[in-house]
């Protein structure tokens, strides 16, 4: 008979926990939730005060049962699991599964799985947070409805199976607002003139980039521009006007937040969000290390704060000034964003004396990556800062101005460990130019012209769209991993090259959502509904009342739509492809893996076949329809309809109408393609060797 049963939510948890505590205490594991709502209903009484019908998870009966024989034996039970809202809510499904009385005091919790966390926790515990578990009632509730109400209305306009779901539409609105954006998009031509000059007292050479006129700023759009401004100052002097010296800082980032985390590690490590919360998961609950037994190594990995305890920032300090020194010392403060749960400290490590290449050889790679990443973004944000010394001149040439600058870096700060990633090209960290006079002549040794064109927004890829989300207020740390895993796993979209773009069945998925419940599939009402959640999280709001003003406006919706769609009939898109078994003409329709054409004489005549897309433009050599092809890794290119019988056009780029074809444009794809994956494979070789 055990004295005290302690109940976690992992195996793994439970096996770190065991060892700080003694033999009369008995660890265990829920195996996270016991109980939720039923699959095959609503399970929500929508007439009686929204009333959630909770049943035991399928499966889980001998687990309730062993559960309940262990909490009838020990003298004292504490529920140990998450300290978020989700683990709140499995702490109360606990509570009533084991008649246990959810004002006693049996909710303990620690943000960092060690020794001394743990038995502190395990002195001050406290009732279960009725706040945080109505959040997550409210979200699941709330969820629930919108999914079992919305996705019947896909089931009868676009195919069975479908489901619709109040943040993974949101979501797959962004990514299909996105596409649209890079389709609409209209290139702009603009123009850049550099000039190369030469400082002969050091002999150095160095770039300026034109500027403007009489010291206003001109933008070149047209070539004819350029060349009558080069044309004036070919034979120009060029003197130094201003110089300008300074010195820049950067400051290192905060601590991760889980956001941060998600967006650094698939940056940096090329984790997908699914990954990066897994292994992380092992981080937090213990990891074997020689000598040290079972550890955790990391703080809890679901936060939005920055915020970081005293202790571990002395410990910080300790580290910095026995490995680098006191100048690389700064003692930093980060503020937390206004509408983050500050109820956890940010991502860091549990012990700073733990070294990530110490105990390398007892880590997965996978694992050591990521602590690697989290010890050394801690530490690093705890250093001074990295120091550059600027120059900035001002050239005229007649009446033109060009303008260059450079850096130089002098003093490295938390530089020496650590720089954060970023989604767009990083600036050379140095760009030198010679020190230069104000006044001075420099020799023009060429003018060169360049042309470019304005390019559309980017996809997004894992890591921007949880920035774009959480900018947004749509969804918490708990909710942006299984968000895009789901919308992943359903085929609204797809990664092409590590970005997302939407399928056509997101395509038309998003097109119904949003034209039919445009009030749901909304960045703000998501936004807004998130915060209606932190309110009764913080006790300022009554979740079923919040669950009531929602619902009403929501099932009058509902209803108008079903009304409205009762007699519209899925108008099907004929092709101009005759089916060869029958001679109908062929129907687009949607399936799990997109668009394919089938007879519409279905279920006397079963034919199908893929659906090949095709532009508006003509092939440039003969003509003939361009059709879009995608390669094994996803890759779109462009090709005649009659490749390879008559024509050979093929082609990377989408072309244009007019466009005169060009004979050595053409590309052999699957060669490419082949090349490819041979030099990944050879480089993969190369990296275990």
């Amino acid at each position: 008979m055990a004295d005290r049963l302690i109940i976690v939510e992992s195996p793994a948890k439970a096996n770190t926990i065991k060892k700080f505590l003694g033999g009369s205490t008995k660890v265990v594991a829920s195996m996270g939730h016991i109980r939720d709502l039923p699959k095959s209903k609503l399970g929500v009484d929508v007439e009686h005060d929204f009333e959630p019908q909770y049943i035991n998870i399928r499966g889980k009966g001998d687990l309730i049962k062993s559960l309940k024989k262990e909490a009838a034996s020990a003298k004292k039970v504490f529920l140990a699991t998450d300290p978020d809202r989700e683990g709140e809510a499995i702490a109360w499904h606990l509570a009533h599964i084991l008649n246990i009385d959810e004002k006693a005091d049996v909710r303990v919790t620690f943000n960092e799985i060690t020794k001394g966390a743990v038995q502190e926790a395990i002195k001050k515990p406290r009732k279960i947070d009725m706040n945080l578990t109505d959040a997550q009632q409210a979200r699941r509730v709330l969820d629930r409805i919108v999914g079992y109400k919305m996705s019947p209305v896909l089931w009868k306009k676009v195919r069975r199976g479908l489901s619709a779901g109040r943040v993974q539409s949101v979501a797959v609105k962004l990514i299909v607002d996105r596409e649209e954006e890079i389709e609409n998009f209209i290139p702009e031509e603009y123009w850049n003139i550099y000039a190369i000059l030469l400082d002969d007292k050091t002999n150095k050479t160095f770039e300026a980039k034109f500027y403007g006129k009489n010291n206003k700023k001109i933008e070149l759009h047209k070539k004819e521009e350029v060349d009558e401004i080069i044309k004036e100052i070919e034979k120009a002097k060029y003197i130094i006007k201003e110089v300008k010296k300074g010195e820049r800082k950067r400051t290192p980032a905060p601590p991760f937040t889980t956001s941060t985390m998600q967006q650094e590690a698939s940056r940096k490590l090329g984790f997908t969000l699914k990954k990066t919360m897994s292994v992380a998961q092992g981080l937090y609950e213990g990891v074997k290390i020689p000598e040290k037994g079972t550890v955790g190594l990391i703080t809890y990995m679901r936060t939005d704060s920055t915020r970081i305890s005293e202790v571990a920032r002395a410990a910080a300090k300790t580290q910095i000034l026995k490995t680098y020194g006191e100048e690389y010392y700064d003692n930093r403060y980060y503020r937390t964003k206004t509408d983050a749960q500050d109820a956890h400290e940010a991502i860091r490590p549990t012990y700073v004396d733990i070294n990530p290449e110490e105990i390398k050889d007892a880590l997965t790679n996978d694992q050591y990556k990521l602590y690697k990443l989290i010890y050394n973004r801690f530490i690093a944000s705890q250093m001074s800062a990295a120091v550059y010394d600027t120059l900035s001149v001002t050239i005229d040439a007649n009446d033109y101005t060009f303008k260059a600058s450079g850096q130089n870096l002098k003093f490295k700060g938390f530089m020496v460990l650590y720089v954060e990633g970023q989604d767009e090209k990083e600036e050379e960290e140095n760009t030198k130019i010679p020190d230069l006079q104000e006044n001075q002549i420099v020799i023009k040794q060429k003018l060169e012209s360049k042309q470019s064109f304005t390019e559309p927004p980017p996809r997004y890829t894992e890591a921007s769209l949880v920035k774009a989300l959480e900018e947004k207020g749509i969804g918490r740390p708990s909710t942006y991993s299984p968000t895009i895993t789901t919308i992943l796993e359903r085929r609204y979209i797809e990664k092409i090259q590590k970005q997302l773009a939407p399928t056509e069945l997101g395509k038309v998925v998003n097109k119904l959502l949003t034209e039919n419940f445009s009030d749901i599939v909304n960045v703000e009402f998501t936004a807004n509904m998130e915060n209606e959640f932190d309110k009764i999280a913080e006790g300022k709001e009554n979740w079923k009342k919040v669950i009531e003003e929602f619902y009403g406006p929501f099932e009058k919706e509902v209803e108008k739509v079903e009304k409205e769609l009762e007699h519209v009939e899925l108008v099907e898109e004929v092709s101009d492809v005759p089916c060869e078994k029958c001679g109908r003409m062929m129907v687009i329709k949607y399936g799990r893996y997109g668009k394919f054409l089938a007879c519409p004489g279905y279920p006397e005549c079963k034919n199908a076949k893929p659906f090949v897309e095709t532009i508006d433009v003509p092939c440039p050599k003969c003509g003939a329809k361009v059709q879009v092809r995608k390669t094994k890794r996803k890759r779109n290119y462009y090709i005649c309809e009659n490749n390879p019988k008559s024509c050979d056009y093929i082609s990377w780029n989408k072309p244009k109408k007019g466009e005169k074809y060009v004979e050595n444009e053409k590309v052999d794809i699957e060669e490419k393609e082949v090349k490819k994956t041979k030099r990944k494979k050879k480089t993969t070789k190369t990296a275990k060797k």
